[in-house]
């Protein structure tokens, strides 16, 4: 199966050439809006370009030019657009950072770039500050603040006083657009070097993908520095004239607040939001009144009657009015990416009428490789390549699963300052290895089956993938969060597969009240705990079953994407008590 729109195109263009393009045909469309204490602060296209000209003025005269390393780091806005913006204007290269990095995080990445600058939020002013009292910020980087301050260097300032007539730089496709820092779940960070070419040429096969144009509205909720937020919904959305709201907050009556007033068309998640919106739904039916369930039970028959006569007509119509009071009666679709989404999730959001497009990705491609086609979906799958992307199976065994490569016009040049680790990245004909195991259905649909590095192998030979456990065992409403890990017997020394759970104490506390216990205890808990590990590991192999786990009192710590950083806990050995 394939995509159907590959005879659409949009082009491949640098990206201040992109921004100068839709300006001059969307000039007079909202581009960008957030909500503040004042009421909705908008951009229309023109005034966009204007901004980000009047930012490049500011950074020419004081004598930055193509080339430089800029960095950029805050919450999402219109500044933080504007000033990546003015970046690409001059042909310089941006250095998007995670607003939520520590000091400690954000040091070897100023040292290892050695950026001249940085746009930088009222927030993190004061951190930048100390880093420099403490020497891990040099003193002679330019710090711009994207809000007002007392000082000359703020947006605000710039905004006002310099001119919107900076010509804009001219730059190849081969040229530096980005260097984007990950960590992901692996340790050490790598600048992740990406050109124009490989942004705007994932642009246009997300557009050829997916029918977008200017009348969709995108809502923003995911952290824009990251490749995922950054490409698919920033910088597609503005390569054809749509709009983009950045929601306040991810708390919940901020972003239906925000999604009511403003209907989006489209919207980018992570599994844990989409997982947390559905259980937010199913807890206010739960908590209705007796006759508002019997209503939801009599219009769930009714929809998936229809639904077996034309695919989702049946939940759209009857779960409409639900959906409007969310804000997200306008929604075409959630696309899902940056982690599995379980496929629980999605299969009650599509009951309610939701469209969720669950894609892949990794920043090292700018970043989607793969997504569902909205006509054609199937649950668990990352979907088709989308148009313009190779993918092969490196090495499958005789499940015909194998490591996911891929190759296109949107795969990294490599990681910035460390050839060794760009060698490792590729295969000797040029695929990019992703680390990921998957195999491929008869429609050309792709699974993932796990990681590659963390496989446990058993004596046996077996191959047991973590990640196929752990999304067995978050379908327990006890269950929060889980990492399946290799660990030892203690007293035999064999290798076991063993876990580590953070439990979902809410439910927990409610169950046990029900059976008559009034407080939380840890044997409680462990025993609850054990009958959801014994009852559902019936469904897995005898050698896939956890034979010991371990309890946390506090999440596990993440990536960007919401990924536990695996890496931590399995360099530990775990052995049973």
């Amino acid at each position: 199966m394939k995509f159907p729109n590959t005879e659409r195109s949009i082009g491949i263009f640098p990206l201040n050439e992109m921004l100068e393009k839709s300006a001059r045909v969307f000039g007079s469309n909202i581009a960008l809006r957030t909500k503040t204490p004042q009421g909705w602060c908008e951009y229309t296209y023109s005034q966009l370009l204007s901004s980000v000209k009047r930012v490049a003025d500011y950074l020419r005269r004081r004598g930055y030019r193509k080339g430089n390393f800029i960095g950029i780091i805050g919450e999402n806005s219109p500044e933080w657009v504007i000033s990546f913006m003015a970046i690409q204007w001059i042909g310089g290269v941006a250095i998007p950072l995670d607003p939520r990095a520590r000091e400690m995080e954000l040091h070897p990445i100023f040292d290892h770039s050695g950026l001249r600058a940085i746009f930088a939020s009222t927030r993190h002013l004061a951190i930048l500050t100390r880093m420099k009292e403490s020497g891990d910020f040099r003193k002679d980087r330019l710090v711009i603040s994207m809000q007002e301050t007392g000082k000359d260097d703020h947006l605000p300032r710039i905004l006002s006083d310099f001119r919107d007539d900076a010509e804009r730089e001219k730059v190849s496709l081969e040229d530096l657009a980005v260097i984007q820092y990950t960590s992901g779940t692996t340790g050490s960070p790598k600048g992740v070097m990406l050109t124009h070419q490989n942004i705007s040429s994932d642009i246009n096969s997300l557009y050829q993908a997916v029918v977008f144009d200017q009348r969709d509205r995108f809502f923003s909720v995911l952290p824009i520095h990251h490749a995922y937020e950054g490409t698919a919904g920033n910088w597609l959305p503005l390569s054809v004239g749509a709009s983009i709201t950045y929601s306040r907050s991810l708390r919940s009556k901020e972003m239906l607040e925000d999604a009511r007033e403003t209907e989006p068309t489209v919207m980018l998640a992570v599994p844990l939001l989409l997982e947390k919106m559905f259980l937010g739904i199913q807890k206010r039916l739960d908590e209705s009144p007796r006759y508002v369930k019997g209503i939801m039970v009599l219009l769930t028959g009714c929809a998936s009657l229809l639904n077996g006569i034309s695919k989702r007509s049946g939940s759209k119509f009857g779960f409409r009015k639900l959906r409007e009071r969310m804000g997200f009666g306008k929604l075409r679709f959630f696309v899902s990416g940056g982690a599995p989404l379980l496929p629980w999730v999605q299969k009650g959001l599509e009951d309610l009428g939701f469209v969720v497009l669950q894609g892949y990705g990794l920043s090292e491609a700018s970043p989607v490789l793969t997504l569902n086609p909205p006509q054609e979906t199937r649950l668990g799958s990352i979907g088709l390549p989308i148009p313009d992307i190779q993918i092969k199976l490196v090495d499958p065994d005789p499940e015909g699963i194998g490591e996911i490569a891929a190759k296109g016009r949107n795969v990294m040049l490599g990681y910035y300052r460390n050839e060794e680790a760009t060698q490792e990245a590729f295969t000797p004909d040029g695929f990019l290895l992703t680390g990921d195991m998957g195999y491929e259905d008869k429609n050309g649909f792709l699974f993932i089956t796990g990681r590659r590095k963390s496989i446990i192998v058993t004596k046996g030979g077996e191959n047991i993938f973590p990640e196929e456990i752990e999304r067995l065992l978050l379908e327990s409403p006890f269950i929060e969060e889980i990492l399946v890990v290799r660990g030892h017997h203690s007293k035999t020394g064999d290798e076991e597969v063993q876990a580590i759970i953070y439990p979902n104490f809410e439910e927990l506390n409610h169950h046990l009240l029900r059976e008559g216990i009034e407080r939380l205890n840890a044997e409680e808990i462990r025993k609850v705990l054990q009958e959801e590990i014994d009852e559902r590991g019936k469904k897995l192999a005898a050698y896939k079953r956890i034979m010991y786990f371990t309890v946390r009192t506090e999440e596990f710590p993440k990536t960007t994407t919401n990924k536990i950083k695996r890496y931590l806990f399995e360099q530990q050995d775990l052995k049973r008590k």
